[in-house]
């Protein structure tokens, strides 16, 4: 019959094999690791995370120009590679345009 096993201080119940052992460690550092990417991100977050999400915009509005400079007539010499780009732009079309402050985007069936 089994005993109950109480696990170890690095996470592995005792008696477990040595490859339960590493595995557990290797858990354990993956969650430390998280903990100190959580503390990481807070940190940075906490100080430059408006400057870069508003960096980030910025960039995202700057290609989505670049990406409709089609529709308005200009040629665009990267046509064929940032048609591939085309379905990641229209699903966050809404987000942007509400951002910019349309209410409402083209015709009824494009967006909103």
């Amino acid at each position: 019959m089994a005993s109950a096993a109480a696990p170890d201080p690095g996470g592995a119940p005792r008696g477990a094999t040595p490859g339960g052992r590493a595995a557990a460690a290797w858990r354990g550092a993956i969650a430390a690791w998280r903990r100190f990417e959580a503390a990481h991100d807070a940190v940075f977050d906490a100080r430059w995370g408006y400057a870069r999400r508003r960096e980030a915009r910025r960039q995202q509005d700057t290609l989505r120009a670049l990406l409709m400079l089609d529709t308005l007539g200009v040629d665009n010499p990267v046509a064929y590679e940032t048609l591939e780009l085309i379905p990641y732009m229209v699903a966050d079309l809404h987000e942007w345009h509400r951002r910019t402050g349309s209410e409402e985007f083209g015709d009824a069936r494009v967006c909103c």
